[in-house]
């Protein structure tokens, strides 16, 4: 895991009304608090500027943004490490972050503002929905998923993020040549993501099966120690025919 890892494994945690209404879409996260931190609540008040709103309406990203570049998404972002890091390394593109947790938000605002970065973008919502509402089909140059929660109890399985149904959406919005890039730290997730990305026809392995880490995904501390520790940690990385 890393600071992305947003899993939690506390049954009472789950809301009863997802369980008891199955056919409503199923969300892939816990809703909690968390603390936010005063220079997160400030970093949110003064960071607006790189805020999107929620609306059910494709985005018009040049507008966003102030500029044309590649667009890169980001879903889950945990506290925004890797996000600020890839996006100072790759400044030429503009990068949408997910997040629906507050204090990630804040901390992800915080980051940009203290490294001065204007490529990035952040909308706080339900990461179905944003994809599914506001980005347009073959308008994305890749997809970054890093550290989802695995949910590893076999009965939670329905609430992982790479299911087929939203894969085959995922591929939609991609550019031929486009990229999804997914990382794990639970093996038996890994062999999932992969399984499912395999039976999409319209992707292609980059690999044999899984990816070395691309340079730009850099490890956090957590990982780093992990790795020290003999956990393994898996890359997918899977382009658009």
């Amino acid at each position: 895991m890393n600071d992305n890892d947003n899993s939690m494994d506390i049954d009472n945690n789950i809301p009863p009304s997802e369980e008891s209404h199955p056919a409503r879409h199923i969300r892939s996260y816990v809703l909690r608090q968390g603390r936010l931190s005063a220079a997160q609540a400030r970093a949110i008040d003064e960071g607006q500027s790189n805020v999107i709103a929620y609306v059910p309406a494709l985005l018009d990203m040049a507008a966003a943004f102030g500029r044309a570049a590649p667009t890169i998404v980001e879903i889950g972002f945990g506290m925004g490490h890797a996000t600020a890091d890839i996006a100072a390394l790759r400044p030429a593109e503009n990068f949408i972050g997910i997040e629906v947790h507050t204090p990630g938000v804040g901390a992800l605002l915080k980051m940009l503002k203290a490294h001065e970065l204007t490529n990035v973008r952040v909308v706080q919502h339900d990461a179905v929905e944003v994809i599914t509402h506001m980005i347009a089909n073959a308008s994305l140059a890749g997809l970054h998923i890093f550290f989802p929660d695995p949910w590893p109890k076999k009965r939670h399985h329905k609430r992982r993020l790479i299911q087929p149904a939203f894969t085959k959406l995922l591929a939609q919005k991609l550019k031929p040549g486009g990229y999804l890039h997914c990382a794990t730290d639970w093996q038996e997730y890994a062999e999932h993501m992969l399984e499912v990305l395999k039976q999409e026809p319209t992707l292609a392995n980059s690999a044999a099966d899984y990816a070395p880490r691309p340079a730009y995904r850099t490890e956090s501390n957590f990982e780093r120690r992990g790795l020290k520790l003999g956990h393994g940690v898996w890359d997918i990385v899977f382009t658009k025919r």
